[in-house]
């Protein structure tokens, strides 16, 4: 049985209902591979923590991915923010492990791709630019305002750019949760229309049968290319919460 519909692969649906009375709050799809990734990064962390999957001088394959990940995140954070940054290197590695595994777990056949729902996405980036401005108000106070405010601007000229920084400053959780969203659905959406113009020529039968292996060999070109932009995704929401983070902190 195939989906009529590209957009019926980002229905959530309930898989055990729970209601009370108005209030829904019912285990769904979107729960169940929410806690596949986080049980995935849980499970291979302790299977190489564990007494004997521990670290070795000569890495196995799993620990080469796992001091990959690490390499990066803590190189992202020592660009952006230097030494001050390592402090905040759990929450960013979990960060971009949640969302990697997230995109990767929605490209196996009959998943469910989390990433691709605004509700989520947008979480994410609204968690993130709340301890932003945490960390900020903490380390600075008052002065938070400079965010705002050029150094050396003239008063007329303050009139004009504090609004549009401060519009600007509040769009940054919503381009963060949007840009994950859009690429995600995006990409999945493309997909399933050429699988599903790829099943329709099949079904057809003669010359169709045989043409149908060119959208499907498109398809599986972009397979892979969609492996990349669910890794690249979530290399960009980290960096950029590297980047806000370093503007907390410096006042840039």
């Amino acid at each position: 049985m195939f989906l009529l519909s590209p957009l019926e692969q980002f229905q959530i649906l309930p898989l055990i209902p729970i209601r009370f009375g108005n209030l829904d709050i019912s285990f769904t799809n979107g729960n169940l591979i929410i806690l596949i990734a986080l049980g995935g990064y849980l499970t291979l962390m302790i299977m190489l923590l564990s007494s004997k999957g521990s670290f070795y001088l000569v890495p196995s394959r799993w620990q080469i991915v796992i001091e990959t990940f690490y390499e990066t995140i803590a190189n992202m954070l020592y660009d952006n923010l230097g030494v001050r940054g390592q402090q905040y290197f759990p929450f960013v590695f979990i960060l971009f492990m949640f969302v990697l595994l997230s995109n990767l777990i929605g490209l196996v056949p009959y998943s469910f791709t989390i990433t691709s729902h605004l509700i989520l996405t947008f979480a994410l980036s609204l968690m993130v630019f709340w301890g932003v401005n945490a960390i900020c108000l903490k380390e600075h106070g008052a002065h938070m305002g400079s965010l705002f405010l050029p150094p050396g601007t003239s008063l007329g000229l303050a009139l004009l750019l504090v609004p549009i920084e401060f519009v600007s400053y509040m769009f940054k959780p919503i381009s963060l949760g949007v840009r994950l969203f859009a690429n995600m659905m995006a990409g999945h959406t493309l997909l399933k229309v050429i699988a599903g113009f790829a099943w329709s020529m099949m079904a057809s039968g003669g010359l169709l049968f045989v043409a149908h292996l060119v959208p499907l060999a498109v398809l599986i070109l972009l397979v892979g290319l969609e492996l990349g932009v669910a890794m690249i995704q979530a290399y960009v929401f980290t960096i950029l919460t590297c980047i806000y983070l370093n503007d907390a902190i410096n006042l840039h």
